[in-house]
């Protein structure tokens, strides 16, 4: 056992780590099924929708802003009609899974 261990233990390491990273990966990507996806409309900006489910969320327009660029892929300072986004909204305090977040019409 000891000359096996001596001779793949490099292998081995990097098998047990590569299962540790692929575990946590997957969990943080399920930890986001948990909170609600919103469809962007025409006018839509990332404050607009913090304040829209402002009295759903207890984080400010900034931390709101910051929170949905860490977690949604490809999301920097423009966002766009159609695309679908998760927002720090939990699913349980929300009527619908999906809503469309749009701006007020005038």
């Amino acid at each position: 056992m000891k000359k096996l261990w001596k001779q793949y233990s490099y292998a081995i390491t990097l098998i047990i780590l590569s299962c540790t990273l692929a575990f946590v990966l997957s969990f943080k990507h399920h930890s986001d099924d948990q909170y609600l996806k919103v469809t962007i409309s025409e006018g839509d900006t990332l404050w607009k929708i913090s304040d829209q489910f402002e009295g759903k969320h207890s984080l400010s327009n900034k931390e709101f802003v910051s929170w949905v660029k860490k977690h949604n892929e490809n999301i920097n300072d423009q966002i766009y009609p159609g695309e679908e986004i998760v927002i720090p909204v939990s699913k349980e305090d929300s009527d619908n899974t999906t809503e469309l977040a749009s701006a007020p019409k005038q």
